[in-house]
C-alpha cells in the first residue's frame, strides 16, 4: 500500500462524548455521552472499537445506527405502520 492508499483510508475516530455531540448535530435527536456508554453495555447502541480502554466510534457507523433508528414518514399520530404494510 502506498502513501495515498493509506490516506485515503484512514478515518477520524470520536471519542464517545463526541459521537454523542456527532448525533445530535447531524441528526437532530437527543443523544449523550452516558446513554451511549449505557447501550454500550445493554446492547442497541452504535458499533464501536476500543483505543486501549477509550471507546471510539467511525462517524459511517454512527450515521448507520442514526437512520436505523428513524422512523418512517408519518401525517398523523394515528398513523401506525403494520407488519402488513397497511
Amino acid at each position: 500500500m502506498d502513501a495515498d492508499t493509506q490516506q485515503a483510508e484512514a478515518v477520524h475516530f470520536l471519542r464517545r462524548a463526541d459521537a454523542a455531540s456527532y448525533i445530535q448535530s447531524v441528526y437532530g435527536f437527543p443523544c449523550s455521552r452516558q446513554w451511549l456508554a449505557k447501550l454500550a453495555v445493554i446492547g442497541g447502541g452504535p458499533v464501536y472499537r476500543k483505543a486501549g480502554r477509550t471507546p471510539i466510534y467511525a462517524p459511517a457507523d454512527l450515521d448507520a445506527w442514526a437512520r436505523a433508528r428513524i422512523g418512517q414518514p408519518q401525517r398523523s399520530t394515528s398513523d401506525v405502520l403494520t407488519s402488513s404494510g397497511n
